[in-house]
């Protein structure tokens, strides 16, 4: 850190800039020491000597709570809807994943993934074919795979898909580049 501070101050002093000591806590390049601290704030972060961010983490958690706990009225209002703020169910209560997307009025997690995926893959196809997008779906590497079964990529989903819908890669094109809106 030392190293960085005297290169930043030689660079600032050839341009006519100086580190203005009120505002470093450690600071010897030119022989003037300032104030040698265990702990600082540096960009919204707790830095202290040994680079721990135990500080930190403790700091941003309670910003959090605050945070929170400030919006306590209105996660207790009954004014407001359930689409806005959380629900009001409590650990006891057992409540099914279809009740809670019927009441949020949310797709499931499969479908919106499964829709993302399928907008995305739309968005690629409609690029030119030197894109590097077509070339990630359509690029076929060579060579031996592992003997363990092999990773679920995103080629491969979109190959599942592709096959339970009864399409191929020249038909999504055309689809693509049909798009209406």
């Amino acid at each position: 850190m030392q190293i960085k501070t005297a290169s930043v101050a030689s660079v600032s002093a050839v341009v006519g800039f100086s580190i203005y000591k009120g505002k470093t806590k450690v600071y010897s390049p030119s022989r003037v020491t300032s104030v040698n601290v265990e702990c600082f704030t540096y960009l919204g972060s707790i830095i202290d000597e040994q680079g721990l961010s135990n500080a930190d983490a403790k700091a941003r958690i309670g910003k959090a709570r605050v945070a929170f706990l400030q919006l306590k009225n209105i996660w207790n209002s009954k004014q407001l809807s359930t689409n806005i703020k959380i629900l009001n169910i409590h650990w006891p209560d057992t409540i099914s994943n279809s009740l809670l997307w019927d009441k949020t009025n949310q797709l499931p997690a499969e479908e919106e993934i499964w829709k993302r995926r399928w907008k995305w893959i739309g968005h690629a196809l409609r690029k030119s074919s030197n894109c590097i997008m077509i070339q990630v779906l359509t690029w076929n590497p060579q060579g031996k795979r592992k003997r363990e079964r092999p990773k679920n990529t995103l080629r491969r989903e979109i190959e599942a898909d592709m096959k339970r819908m009864n399409n191929t890669w020249k038909e999504l094109e055309r689809i693509a580049q049909d798009r209406v809106g």
